[in-house]
Protein backbone atom coordinates (compact mmCIF):
# COMPACT_ATOMS: atom_id res chain seq x y z
CA UNK A 1 0.00 0.00 0.00
CA UNK A 2 1.10 3.54 -0.69
CA UNK A 3 1.13 5.67 2.46
CA UNK A 4 1.07 9.39 1.67
CA UNK A 5 1.26 11.63 4.72
CA UNK A 6 0.39 14.72 2.67
CA UNK A 7 -1.85 13.56 -0.19
CA UNK A 8 -2.51 15.86 -3.12
CA UNK A 9 -5.98 16.73 -4.35
CA UNK A 10 -7.82 13.70 -5.69
CA UNK A 11 -6.32 11.30 -3.17
CA UNK A 12 -9.02 9.35 -1.37
CA UNK A 13 -8.68 8.41 2.28
CA UNK A 14 -9.97 4.92 3.00
CA UNK A 15 -11.00 3.86 6.47
CA UNK A 16 -9.67 0.68 8.03
CA UNK A 17 -11.29 -1.29 10.84
CA UNK A 18 -9.70 -4.35 12.34
CA UNK A 19 -9.83 -6.80 15.22
CA UNK A 20 -7.23 -9.04 16.80
CA UNK A 21 -8.02 -12.55 18.03
CA UNK A 22 -5.13 -13.54 20.24
CA UNK A 23 -3.55 -17.01 20.12
CA UNK A 24 -6.39 -18.31 17.96
CA UNK A 25 -4.68 -19.74 14.86
CA UNK A 26 -3.48 -23.03 16.32
CA UNK A 27 -6.69 -23.47 18.34
CA UNK A 28 -8.73 -23.71 15.13
CA UNK A 29 -6.28 -25.91 13.23
CA UNK A 30 -4.16 -23.26 11.52
CA UNK A 31 -4.35 -21.35 8.26
CA UNK A 32 -5.81 -24.23 6.27
CA UNK A 33 -8.85 -24.57 8.52
CA UNK A 34 -9.38 -20.82 8.59
CA UNK A 35 -9.30 -20.53 4.81
CA UNK A 36 -11.63 -23.48 4.24
CA UNK A 37 -14.14 -22.21 6.83
CA UNK A 38 -14.23 -18.56 5.71
CA UNK A 39 -13.45 -18.73 1.98
CA UNK A 40 -13.50 -22.37 0.91
CA UNK A 41 -17.18 -22.69 -0.01
CA UNK A 42 -18.47 -22.65 -3.62
CA UNK A 43 -15.11 -23.90 -4.93
CA UNK A 44 -13.39 -20.93 -3.28
CA UNK A 45 -14.36 -18.73 -6.22
CA UNK A 46 -12.81 -15.25 -6.41
CA UNK A 47 -10.49 -15.82 -3.46
CA UNK A 48 -6.81 -15.43 -2.69
CA UNK A 49 -4.41 -16.82 -0.09
CA UNK A 50 -0.86 -15.54 0.31
CA UNK A 51 0.24 -18.57 2.24
CA UNK A 52 3.37 -18.85 4.38
CA UNK A 53 3.03 -22.62 4.50
CA UNK A 54 6.67 -23.30 5.37
CA UNK A 55 7.13 -24.37 8.97
CA UNK A 56 10.20 -22.12 9.32
CA UNK A 57 8.53 -18.99 10.70
CA UNK A 58 11.69 -16.89 10.36
CA UNK A 59 11.32 -16.89 6.58
CA UNK A 60 7.76 -15.59 6.26
CA UNK A 61 5.79 -14.58 9.34
CA UNK A 62 2.38 -13.65 7.92
CA UNK A 63 -0.32 -15.16 5.72
CA UNK A 64 -3.16 -13.18 4.12
CA UNK A 65 -6.44 -14.41 2.67
CA UNK A 66 -9.61 -12.86 1.31
CA UNK A 67 -12.45 -13.06 -1.17
CA UNK A 68 -15.26 -11.24 -2.92
CA UNK A 69 -17.91 -9.67 -0.72
CA UNK A 70 -17.04 -6.11 0.26
CA UNK A 71 -18.42 -2.99 -1.40
CA UNK A 72 -14.98 -1.88 -2.65
CA UNK A 73 -14.01 -5.26 -4.12
CA UNK A 74 -13.20 -5.39 -7.82
CA UNK A 75 -11.32 -7.52 -10.32
CA UNK A 76 -8.93 -6.05 -12.86
CA UNK A 77 -7.92 -8.14 -15.89
CA UNK A 78 -5.39 -7.00 -18.49
CA UNK A 79 -4.34 -8.44 -21.84
CA UNK A 80 -1.56 -7.04 -23.98
CA UNK A 81 -2.37 -6.05 -27.52
CA UNK A 82 -0.90 -8.34 -30.16
CA UNK A 83 1.07 -5.32 -31.34
CA UNK A 84 2.62 -4.59 -27.96
CA UNK A 85 6.26 -3.52 -28.04
CA UNK A 86 8.25 -0.65 -26.61
CA UNK A 87 6.69 1.89 -28.98
CA UNK A 88 3.17 0.48 -28.65
CA UNK A 89 2.80 -1.19 -25.27
CA UNK A 90 -0.92 -0.85 -24.74
CA UNK A 91 -3.53 -3.46 -24.00
CA UNK A 92 -7.12 -4.09 -23.02
CA UNK A 93 -8.29 -3.80 -19.43
CA UNK A 94 -11.55 -5.07 -17.94
CA UNK A 95 -12.79 -4.01 -14.50
CA UNK A 96 -15.62 -5.79 -12.68
CA UNK A 97 -17.00 -4.16 -9.52
CA UNK A 98 -18.62 -5.68 -6.44
CA UNK A 99 -22.09 -5.46 -8.01
CA UNK A 100 -21.01 -7.46 -11.06
CA UNK A 101 -20.93 -4.53 -13.49
CA UNK A 102 -18.04 -4.58 -15.96
CA UNK A 103 -16.35 -2.01 -18.13
CA UNK A 104 -13.53 -2.40 -20.63
CA UNK A 105 -11.17 0.03 -22.28
CA UNK A 106 -7.84 0.24 -24.06
CA UNK A 107 -4.82 1.47 -22.08
CA UNK A 108 -2.29 3.15 -24.35
CA UNK A 109 0.29 3.50 -21.57
CA UNK A 110 0.11 -0.10 -20.37
CA UNK A 111 -0.86 -1.85 -17.16
CA UNK A 112 1.94 -0.74 -14.83
CA UNK A 113 1.13 2.93 -15.36
CA UNK A 114 -2.52 2.15 -14.59
CA UNK A 115 -1.56 0.27 -11.41
CA UNK A 116 0.74 3.08 -10.31
CA UNK A 117 -2.04 5.66 -10.65
CA UNK A 118 -4.49 3.38 -8.82
CA UNK A 119 -2.16 2.88 -5.86
CA UNK A 120 -1.48 6.59 -5.60
CA UNK A 121 -5.19 7.45 -5.70
CA UNK A 122 -5.90 6.33 -2.13
CA UNK A 123 -4.29 5.98 1.28
CA UNK A 124 -5.18 5.25 4.91
CA UNK A 125 -5.33 7.35 8.03
CA UNK A 126 -2.17 6.40 9.93
CA UNK A 127 -4.09 6.04 13.18
CA UNK A 128 -6.23 3.29 11.59
CA UNK A 129 -3.34 0.85 11.25
CA UNK A 130 -1.37 1.71 14.38
CA UNK A 131 -0.71 -1.51 16.28
CA UNK A 132 -0.72 -3.81 13.26
CA UNK A 133 2.55 -5.80 13.00
CA UNK A 134 2.34 -6.15 9.19
CA UNK A 135 2.28 -3.80 6.20
CA UNK A 136 -0.66 -5.06 4.11
CA UNK A 137 -4.08 -3.74 5.14
CA UNK A 138 -6.08 -4.60 2.04
CA UNK A 139 -5.65 -3.54 -1.57
CA UNK A 140 -4.50 -5.10 -4.82
CA UNK A 141 -3.60 -8.81 -4.87
CA UNK A 142 -2.71 -10.61 -8.08
CA UNK A 143 -0.02 -11.53 -10.57
CA UNK A 144 1.95 -9.89 -13.37
CA UNK A 145 2.72 -12.17 -16.30
CA UNK A 146 6.19 -12.60 -17.78
CA UNK A 147 5.16 -10.92 -21.04
CA UNK A 148 4.76 -7.57 -19.26
CA UNK A 149 8.52 -7.37 -19.68
CA UNK A 150 7.65 -5.14 -22.66
CA UNK A 151 6.71 -2.47 -20.10
CA UNK A 152 10.07 -2.90 -18.36
CA UNK A 153 12.57 -2.36 -21.16
CA UNK A 154 12.17 -5.42 -23.41
CA UNK A 155 11.60 -4.46 -27.05
CA UNK A 156 8.92 -7.03 -27.92
CA UNK A 157 7.32 -10.40 -27.14
CA UNK A 158 7.90 -13.27 -29.53
CA UNK A 159 5.14 -15.34 -27.89
CA UNK A 160 1.56 -14.55 -26.82
CA UNK A 161 0.04 -15.85 -23.59
CA UNK A 162 -3.47 -17.32 -23.71
CA UNK A 163 -4.00 -16.33 -20.08
CA UNK A 164 -4.38 -12.69 -18.97
CA UNK A 165 -1.08 -10.83 -18.76
CA UNK A 166 -2.13 -9.41 -15.39
CA UNK A 167 -5.02 -10.21 -13.09
CA UNK A 168 -5.74 -8.56 -9.72
CA UNK A 169 -8.38 -8.35 -7.04
CA UNK A 170 -8.90 -5.23 -4.98
CA UNK A 171 -9.55 -6.92 -1.66
CA UNK A 172 -11.31 -4.88 1.00
CA UNK A 173 -11.89 -7.76 3.45
CA UNK A 174 -8.80 -9.61 4.67
CA UNK A 175 -7.87 -12.22 7.25
CA UNK A 176 -4.22 -12.09 8.35
CA UNK A 177 -2.41 -14.72 10.41
CA UNK A 178 0.69 -14.03 12.49
CA UNK A 179 2.46 -17.39 12.54
CA UNK A 180 5.03 -16.20 15.06
CA UNK A 181 2.54 -15.05 17.71
CA UNK A 182 -0.34 -17.32 16.62
CA UNK A 183 -2.71 -14.34 16.35
CA UNK A 184 -5.48 -13.85 13.79
CA UNK A 185 -6.44 -10.40 12.48
CA UNK A 186 -9.58 -9.56 10.56
CA UNK A 187 -9.53 -6.31 8.57
CA UNK A 188 -12.15 -4.42 6.59
CA UNK A 189 -11.53 -1.42 4.35
CA UNK A 190 -14.39 0.97 3.58
CA UNK A 191 -14.93 4.45 2.19
CA UNK A 192 -16.00 6.01 5.47
CA UNK A 193 -19.66 6.37 4.53
CA UNK A 194 -20.79 3.46 6.71
CA UNK A 195 -19.87 2.70 10.30
CA UNK A 196 -21.32 -0.82 10.42
CA UNK A 197 -19.02 -3.84 10.39
CA UNK A 198 -21.14 -6.86 9.36
CA UNK A 199 -18.25 -8.72 7.72
CA UNK A 200 -16.02 -8.34 10.77
CA UNK A 201 -18.84 -9.51 13.02
CA UNK A 202 -19.61 -12.51 10.82
CA UNK A 203 -16.00 -13.68 10.44
CA UNK A 204 -15.26 -13.25 14.13
CA UNK A 205 -18.29 -15.37 14.99
CA UNK A 206 -17.26 -18.08 12.52
CA UNK A 207 -13.75 -18.22 13.94
CA UNK A 208 -14.98 -18.42 17.52
CA UNK A 209 -17.44 -21.14 16.54
CA UNK A 210 -14.63 -23.01 14.84
CA UNK A 211 -12.60 -22.73 18.02
CA UNK A 212 -15.40 -24.27 20.06
CA UNK A 213 -16.30 -27.01 17.59
CA UNK A 214 -14.89 -30.44 16.98
CA UNK A 215 -13.23 -29.29 13.76
CA UNK A 216 -9.89 -28.44 15.31
CA UNK A 217 -8.44 -31.25 13.22
CA UNK A 218 -7.81 -30.65 9.51
CA UNK A 219 -11.22 -30.51 7.88
CA UNK A 220 -12.14 -32.85 5.09
CA UNK A 221 -15.23 -31.14 3.68
CA UNK A 222 -14.25 -28.74 0.93
CA UNK A 223 -10.54 -29.44 1.35
CA UNK A 224 -10.01 -32.68 -0.55
CA UNK A 225 -9.99 -33.36 -4.28
CA UNK A 226 -13.43 -33.90 -5.75
CA UNK A 227 -14.31 -37.38 -6.99
CA UNK A 228 -13.81 -36.68 -10.67
CA UNK A 229 -12.63 -39.06 -13.33
CA UNK A 230 -8.86 -39.14 -13.44
CA UNK A 231 -7.07 -38.71 -16.73
CA UNK A 232 -4.70 -41.61 -17.17
CA UNK A 233 -2.36 -39.38 -19.09
CA UNK A 234 0.52 -37.81 -17.24
CA UNK A 235 2.30 -34.56 -17.99
CA UNK A 236 3.72 -34.05 -21.45
CA UNK A 237 6.94 -32.09 -21.79
CA UNK A 238 6.90 -29.33 -24.36
CA UNK A 239 10.41 -30.42 -25.31
CA UNK A 240 11.97 -33.86 -25.21
CA UNK A 241 15.12 -34.56 -23.24
CA UNK A 242 17.13 -34.35 -26.45
CA UNK A 243 15.56 -31.04 -27.46
CA UNK A 244 16.13 -29.49 -24.04
CA UNK A 245 19.76 -30.60 -24.03
CA UNK A 246 20.23 -29.08 -27.50
CA UNK A 247 18.82 -25.79 -26.18
CA UNK A 248 21.29 -25.90 -23.29
CA UNK A 249 24.09 -26.42 -25.81
CA UNK A 250 22.84 -23.41 -27.79
CA UNK A 251 22.89 -21.36 -24.58
CA UNK A 252 26.50 -22.39 -24.01
CA UNK A 253 27.35 -21.21 -27.54
CA UNK A 254 25.77 -17.81 -26.85
CA UNK A 255 27.76 -17.56 -23.62
CA UNK A 256 30.99 -18.57 -25.37
CA UNK A 257 30.37 -15.89 -28.01
CA UNK A 258 29.95 -13.24 -25.29
CA UNK A 259 26.23 -12.66 -25.89
CA UNK A 260 25.37 -13.47 -22.25
CA UNK A 261 26.95 -14.54 -18.97
CA UNK A 262 23.98 -16.55 -17.74
CA UNK A 263 20.75 -17.73 -19.39
CA UNK A 264 17.78 -18.95 -17.34
CA UNK A 265 16.27 -21.44 -19.77
CA UNK A 266 12.80 -22.84 -19.10
CA UNK A 267 10.32 -25.25 -20.62
CA UNK A 268 6.72 -26.26 -19.91
CA UNK A 269 5.12 -29.46 -18.65
CA UNK A 270 1.42 -29.67 -19.58
CA UNK A 271 -1.56 -31.86 -18.79
CA UNK A 272 -5.22 -31.61 -19.75
CA UNK A 273 -7.21 -31.58 -16.52
CA UNK A 274 -10.92 -31.62 -17.28
CA UNK A 275 -13.08 -30.77 -14.27
CA UNK A 276 -10.75 -30.42 -11.29
CA UNK A 277 -11.01 -29.45 -7.65
CA UNK A 278 -8.41 -26.70 -7.86
CA UNK A 279 -8.50 -25.96 -4.14
CA UNK A 280 -7.91 -29.63 -3.37
CA UNK A 281 -4.95 -29.51 -5.73
CA UNK A 282 -3.49 -26.49 -3.94
CA UNK A 283 -4.02 -27.97 -0.48
CA UNK A 284 -2.21 -31.09 -1.64
CA UNK A 285 0.63 -29.01 -3.06
CA UNK A 286 1.12 -26.95 0.11
CA UNK A 287 1.20 -30.15 2.17
CA UNK A 288 3.76 -31.90 -0.04
CA UNK A 289 5.91 -28.86 -0.75
CA UNK A 290 5.44 -26.18 1.96
CA UNK A 291 7.03 -22.87 1.05
CA UNK A 292 7.33 -19.42 2.63
CA UNK A 293 5.89 -17.65 -0.43
CA UNK A 294 3.13 -20.03 -1.47
CA UNK A 295 -0.03 -18.60 -3.01
CA UNK A 296 -3.53 -19.46 -4.20
CA UNK A 297 -5.31 -17.11 -6.62
CA UNK A 298 -8.68 -18.14 -8.05
CA UNK A 299 -9.94 -15.83 -10.80
CA UNK A 300 -13.17 -17.72 -11.42
CA UNK A 301 -14.45 -15.47 -14.20
CA UNK A 302 -11.29 -16.19 -16.19
CA UNK A 303 -11.39 -19.92 -15.38
CA UNK A 304 -7.87 -19.43 -14.05
CA UNK A 305 -6.14 -20.56 -10.86
CA UNK A 306 -2.60 -19.88 -9.76
CA UNK A 307 -1.25 -22.55 -7.40
CA UNK A 308 2.19 -21.50 -6.20
CA UNK A 309 4.67 -23.05 -3.75
CA UNK A 310 7.67 -20.81 -4.19
CA UNK A 311 10.61 -20.50 -1.79
CA UNK A 312 11.75 -17.32 -3.58
CA UNK A 313 10.93 -13.69 -2.83
CA UNK A 314 11.00 -11.44 -5.87
CA UNK A 315 10.61 -8.10 -4.09
CA UNK A 316 9.34 -6.78 -0.77
CA UNK A 317 8.90 -3.12 0.16
CA UNK A 318 8.16 -2.42 3.82
CA UNK A 319 6.68 0.62 5.56
CA UNK A 320 10.17 1.99 6.27
CA UNK A 321 11.11 2.02 2.59
CA UNK A 322 13.43 -0.99 2.73
CA UNK A 323 13.40 -2.81 -0.61
CA UNK A 324 14.48 -6.46 -0.52
CA UNK A 325 15.05 -9.20 -3.09
CA UNK A 326 15.92 -12.83 -2.29
CA UNK A 327 16.94 -14.54 -5.56
CA UNK A 328 17.58 -18.28 -5.64
CA UNK A 329 20.25 -19.72 -7.87
CA UNK A 330 21.55 -23.19 -7.10
CA UNK A 331 19.35 -26.21 -6.35
CA UNK A 332 20.03 -29.79 -5.27
CA UNK A 333 17.75 -32.60 -4.08
CA UNK A 334 17.34 -33.63 -0.44
CA UNK A 335 19.06 -36.82 0.72
CA UNK A 336 17.38 -40.06 1.73
CA UNK A 337 19.34 -40.18 5.01
CA UNK A 338 20.49 -37.45 7.36
CA UNK A 339 24.11 -38.09 6.41
CA UNK A 340 23.42 -37.99 2.67
CA UNK A 341 21.29 -34.86 3.13
CA UNK A 342 24.12 -33.02 4.85
CA UNK A 343 26.61 -34.08 2.17
CA UNK A 344 24.32 -32.81 -0.58
CA UNK A 345 23.90 -29.53 1.26
CA UNK A 346 27.67 -29.10 1.46
CA UNK A 347 28.00 -30.07 -2.19
CA UNK A 348 25.68 -27.21 -3.13
CA UNK A 349 27.36 -24.76 -0.75
CA UNK A 350 30.79 -25.27 -2.33
CA UNK A 351 29.73 -25.80 -5.95
CA UNK A 352 31.77 -23.45 -8.13
CA UNK A 353 29.11 -23.54 -10.83
CA UNK A 354 26.23 -22.69 -8.45
CA UNK A 355 28.26 -19.95 -6.78
CA UNK A 356 28.88 -18.41 -10.21
CA UNK A 357 25.14 -18.55 -11.03
CA UNK A 358 24.20 -16.93 -7.75
CA UNK A 359 26.84 -14.22 -7.81
CA UNK A 360 25.89 -13.08 -11.32
CA UNK A 361 22.25 -12.66 -10.31
CA UNK A 362 23.23 -10.87 -7.10
CA UNK A 363 25.19 -8.39 -9.21
CA UNK A 364 22.19 -7.97 -11.54
CA UNK A 365 19.78 -7.39 -8.63
CA UNK A 366 22.15 -4.88 -7.04
CA UNK A 367 21.97 -2.94 -10.28
CA UNK A 368 18.16 -3.26 -10.52
CA UNK A 369 17.61 -2.07 -6.95
CA UNK A 370 20.16 0.70 -7.47
CA UNK A 371 17.87 2.25 -10.08
CA UNK A 372 15.25 3.10 -7.45
CA UNK A 373 17.24 3.18 -4.19
CA UNK A 374 19.25 5.90 -2.52
CA UNK A 375 22.89 6.01 -3.66
CA UNK A 376 25.12 3.84 -1.50
CA UNK A 377 22.23 2.10 0.27
CA UNK A 378 22.20 -1.16 -1.73
CA UNK A 379 23.97 -3.95 0.13
CA UNK A 380 24.03 -7.76 0.44
CA UNK A 381 23.46 -8.83 4.07
CA UNK A 382 23.36 -12.52 3.14
CA UNK A 383 25.38 -14.02 0.29
CA UNK A 384 24.88 -17.60 -0.91
CA UNK A 385 23.09 -18.97 2.15
CA UNK A 386 21.83 -22.54 1.74
CA UNK A 387 18.18 -22.98 2.75
CA UNK A 388 16.45 -26.35 3.03
CA UNK A 389 12.89 -27.16 1.95
CA UNK A 390 10.77 -30.28 1.75
CA UNK A 391 12.27 -31.60 -1.49
CA UNK A 392 15.35 -29.46 -2.23
CA UNK A 393 18.22 -27.42 -0.83
CA UNK A 394 18.63 -23.99 -2.47
CA UNK A 395 21.27 -21.27 -2.53
CA UNK A 396 19.73 -17.91 -1.61
CA UNK A 397 21.14 -14.40 -1.40
CA UNK A 398 19.52 -11.29 0.09
CA UNK A 399 19.88 -7.84 -1.47
CA UNK A 400 18.51 -4.74 0.26
CA UNK A 401 18.36 -1.02 -0.36
CA UNK A 402 16.59 2.14 0.83
CA UNK A 403 13.95 3.23 -1.69
CA UNK A 404 14.23 6.81 -2.92
CA UNK A 405 11.39 9.05 -1.81
CA UNK A 406 10.48 9.89 -5.42
CA UNK A 407 10.16 6.22 -6.45
CA UNK A 408 6.83 4.41 -6.12
CA UNK A 409 6.23 0.74 -5.38
CA UNK A 410 5.41 0.19 -9.06
CA UNK A 411 8.65 1.94 -10.05
CA UNK A 412 10.46 -0.70 -7.98
CA UNK A 413 8.67 -3.50 -9.81
CA UNK A 414 9.38 -1.93 -13.19
CA UNK A 415 13.09 -1.62 -12.34
CA UNK A 416 13.47 -5.28 -11.41
CA UNK A 417 10.88 -7.19 -13.48
CA UNK A 418 11.23 -9.91 -14.57
CA UNK A 419 13.34 -11.09 -11.66
CA UNK A 420 16.95 -11.74 -12.59
CA UNK A 421 16.72 -15.34 -11.44
CA UNK A 422 14.13 -15.86 -14.20
CA UNK A 423 16.17 -14.25 -16.99
CA UNK A 424 19.94 -14.25 -16.61
CA UNK A 425 22.48 -11.51 -17.22
CA UNK A 426 22.68 -9.11 -18.91
CA UNK A 427 18.91 -9.08 -18.59
CA UNK A 428 17.63 -7.59 -21.86
CA UNK A 429 19.92 -9.51 -24.21
CA UNK A 430 19.35 -12.71 -22.23
CA UNK A 431 15.57 -12.34 -22.58
CA UNK A 432 15.94 -11.87 -26.33
CA UNK A 433 17.95 -15.09 -26.58
CA UNK A 434 15.50 -17.00 -24.37
CA UNK A 435 12.54 -15.82 -26.46
CA UNK A 436 14.27 -17.26 -29.53
CA UNK A 437 14.83 -20.65 -27.83
CA UNK A 438 11.58 -21.14 -25.91
CA UNK A 439 8.58 -22.21 -27.99
CA UNK A 440 5.81 -20.49 -26.04
CA UNK A 441 4.98 -17.91 -23.41
CA UNK A 442 5.66 -18.63 -19.75
CA UNK A 443 2.07 -19.11 -18.51
CA UNK A 444 -0.05 -20.19 -15.54
CA UNK A 445 -2.82 -22.81 -15.20
CA UNK A 446 -5.66 -21.79 -17.54
CA UNK A 447 -8.84 -23.25 -19.03
CA UNK A 448 -8.56 -26.86 -17.93
CA UNK A 449 -4.83 -27.20 -18.49
CA UNK A 450 -2.13 -27.61 -15.87
CA UNK A 451 1.01 -25.85 -17.04
CA UNK A 452 4.17 -26.13 -14.95
CA UNK A 453 7.21 -24.13 -15.98
CA UNK A 454 10.68 -25.14 -14.86
CA UNK A 455 14.28 -24.68 -15.88
CA UNK A 456 17.62 -23.52 -14.62
CA UNK A 457 20.48 -21.12 -15.11
CA UNK A 458 23.03 -21.94 -17.80
CA UNK A 459 26.56 -20.64 -17.25
CA UNK A 460 29.89 -21.50 -18.85
CA UNK A 461 30.44 -24.34 -16.35
CA UNK A 462 27.05 -25.96 -17.03
CA UNK A 463 26.78 -29.55 -18.25
CA UNK A 464 23.73 -30.13 -20.48
CA UNK A 465 22.69 -33.46 -18.93
CA UNK A 466 22.92 -32.01 -15.41
CA UNK A 467 20.77 -29.04 -16.43
CA UNK A 468 18.08 -31.37 -17.73
CA UNK A 469 18.10 -33.32 -14.45
CA UNK A 470 17.79 -30.09 -12.43
CA UNK A 471 14.80 -29.00 -14.52
CA UNK A 472 13.07 -32.33 -13.88
CA UNK A 473 13.88 -32.12 -10.15
CA UNK A 474 12.09 -28.77 -9.88
CA UNK A 475 8.92 -30.17 -11.44
CA UNK A 476 8.62 -33.17 -9.11
CA UNK A 477 6.63 -31.56 -6.28
CA UNK A 478 4.02 -29.73 -8.42
CA UNK A 479 3.64 -32.65 -10.84
CA UNK A 480 3.01 -35.08 -7.98
CA UNK A 481 0.53 -32.68 -6.37
CA UNK A 482 -1.47 -32.38 -9.59
CA UNK A 483 -1.50 -36.13 -10.22
CA UNK A 484 -2.52 -36.89 -6.63
CA UNK A 485 -5.36 -34.36 -6.81
CA UNK A 486 -7.16 -36.56 -9.34
CA UNK A 487 -8.71 -39.79 -8.17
Amino acid sequence: MVNLSHPSNGIKFLKLKWRKLQRLASQVGGARNIFCEIFGHHKAENTFWLDSSSIDKKRARFSYMGGKGGSLWKQVTYRLSNKSDMTFKGGYISIEDAQGSSKSTFLEDGFLDFLNKELQSFCYEEKDYEGLPFDFYGGYIGYIGYDLKVECGMTSNRHKSMAPDACFFFSDNVVAIDHLCDDVYILSVHDGITTSTPWLDDVEQKLLSLQNSATKKLMSDGSQPAATARSKEGFVAEKSREQYIRDVEKCLEFIKDGESYELCLTTQMRKRMGETDSLGLYLNLREKNPAPYAAWLNFSKENLCVCCSSPERFLQLDRNGTLEAKPIKGTISRGLTEEEDELLKLQLQYSEKDQAENLMIVDLLRNDLGRVCEPGSVHVPHLMDVESYATVHTMVSTIQGKKRSDASAVDCVRAAFPGGSMTGAPKLRSMEILDSLENCSRVVIHEGEASIGAGGAIVALSKPEDEYKEMILKTNAPVNAVMDSQI
